[in-house]
């Protein structure tokens, strides 16, 4: 038989253990959303996301006409190394810039600001987006990162996850890769 002492002491461990799930909850919550990494609604329906995603092949077609480009092979398609370019890279460095660094400075009042459309967090983390690949390219193509990312930035705001940004940086790496050879 329980008594009645037992009883309160039961119920109160249970209040307990509910406020602790409501704040590990609210925390990982917090957490999630400050990376990106929350849920997104299907963007392959919003009309700016099918521009950036054919910006992308109007791009490629461009570089197909001005400048000799050597595609590569299936078996190259398949290999570790274009998974890396197109997966998992794109991956990495989306969940480093868009998802922390511009998870932290949109936090900040002035990371907030808009100027046509792109936030100060964005211009921010596409700065430095675009000089962290100078270490592998020359200045002028790491220069030229610049606009893509600005458009991955403006989709990790509008969507408030980075889950669009993967999914536009390994469509433009496939293409690019693609047309040009690997490294």
């Amino acid at each position: 038989m329980v008594s009645a002492w037992q009883g309160k002491r039961a119920r109160a461990a249970e209040r307990e253990s509910g406020r602790q799930k409501g704040w590990r909850t609210a925390v990982m919550r917090t957490v999630t959303d400050t990376l990106g990494l929350a849920w997104c609604p299907p963007v392959y329906r919003d009309i700016l996301f099918q521009v950036a995603m054919l910006a992308g092949v109007a791009y490629w077609v461009g570089l197909w006409l001005c400048r000799p480009v050597h595609p590569i092979t299936l078996r190259q398609v398949l290999s570790p190394v274009f998974f890396s370019l197109v997966l998992w890279q794109p991956t990495m460095e989306e969940f480093l810039f868009r998802g922390c660094l511009h998870g932290q400075l949109c936090q900040r009042s002035w990371g907030q600001r808009r100027w046509y459309g792109i936030t100060a967090a964005n211009g921010c983390t596409s700065l430095l987006f675009a000089v962290g690949h100078c270490w592998h390219h020359p200045p002028l193509w790491a220069a030229a990162v610049l606009f893509p990312s600005l458009i991955f930035g403006y989709f990790r705001d509008r969507y408030t996850s980075i889950y669009p940004c993967m999914v536009l940086h390994a469509f433009y790496n496939a293409g690019y890769f693609g047309l040009t050879g690997l490294p």
